[in-house]
């Protein structure tokens, strides 16, 4: 297949590229920054048609991840880039599919699992589950990030691409043992005796290891009933003290010290980021895949973190040996 990934420069497009290369397939990245990569990497600035529209006449598929991190401060400025990198990269993507002569044949189009309400009674699914936006006393940070979710949604849904099937990934956390990725990250802080409880702990973490991710985005691809939103998350979420604990134990450390909410807050405005991302629970299940007959290689945490961390771990050793 010819797979084109605008935005595939970040963690998750590596994630997907690496693999579909690794198997044969033609995969094209879109970046504004483009690197060196086994597979083809083109420039585009988001906003405009230029020569990279040609490379969606005649692919197979197109995977759009195109937006600004929300690891940031949320500032008028960057919720200004959060909001607009997602919604004109969507657009402009849109416009290229609908004017090629044979457009891809699915369009994955990246969202999130945050568009789901902070809960603790209920899991979140694609047919049950309760939007946020209108939680009580809810932070304006987060009610921020449902809005940019909402409008990302809509932009992909008022495309007009009737030759196209569109498909919405309301992705959780992909874990894979890539440097700088979320799974390092929170590795990092197991390590250095900072895995601990943060807030009452309660809050549930939704993930999805990367070899399920890739998976389901092939499943996807493959199955032409689904359309709309899909959850790609692991079917066993669980609280974050949970969550953690499991971390510890993978790489010995029995101790992590916990964090209160205002420590978390004081800590993430030194960092530059928001509070949002851990504080918010997040129970999210993926109710279309199971029940369209996918199968998880990692359904449950304790494997999935056992996995990782054998890897990240394989990875440091060889980095101090070389």
């Amino acid at each position: 297949m010819k797979i084109v990934i605008p935005g595939g420069s970040g963690k998750v497009g590596t994630v997907l590229a690496r693999a579909f290369h690794g198997v044969g397939h033609d995969v094209v990245v879109l970046s504004r920054s483009p690197n060196v990569a086994p597979w083809r990497v083109l420039t585009w600035d988001t906003r405009t048609l230029a020569r990279w529209a040609k490379e969606l006449d005649g692919a197979d598929v197109v995977i759009n991840l195109a937006g600004r991190s929300v690891d940031c401060r949320y500032t008028h400025s960057n919720r200004e880039s959060i909001r607009t990198s997602r919604l004109d990269s969507t657009r402009i993507v849109g416009e290229a599919i609908a004017q090629a002569s044979m457009p891809p044949k699915v369009w994955l189009q990246a969202s999130t699992a945050t568009i789901y309400a902070h809960r603790f009674d209920a899991a979140n699914d694609e047919e049950t589950g309760v939007l946020g936006g209108n939680e009580p006393d809810s932070p304006d940070t987060w009610r921020f990030s449902i809005d940019v979710a909402m409008a990302w949604e809509r932009a992909l849904n008022e495309a007009n691409t009737p030759r196209t099937r569109k498909v919405l990934m309301r992705s959780a956390m992909t874990m894979s043992p890539d440097r700088g990725g979320i799974f390092d990250v929170l590795l990092r802080l197991v390590r250095s005796g900072l895995g601990g409880r943060i807030g009452d702990g309660r809050q549930f973490v939704s993930w999805i290891h990367e070899q399920d991710f890739v998976s389901a985005v092939l499943w996807l691809i493959d199955h032409e009933e689904f359309s709309g939103p899909v959850n790609l998350a692991s079917p066993n979420t669980l609280p974050y003290s949970e969550f953690m604990r499991t971390l510890r134990f993978e790489m010995g450390m029995p101790v992590g010290l916990p964090a209160t909410r205002w420590m978390l807050e004081i800590g993430t405005f030194l960092v530059r980021t928001e509070s949002e991302l851990v504080l918010k629970s997040r129970r999210v299940i993926p109710t279309r895949l199971v029940r369209s007959g996918f199968r998880f290689q990692y359904p449950a945490w304790p494997e999935a973190a056992k996995e990782l961390c054998y890897r990240w771990e394989q990875r440091r050793r060889k980095k101090l040996a070389s």
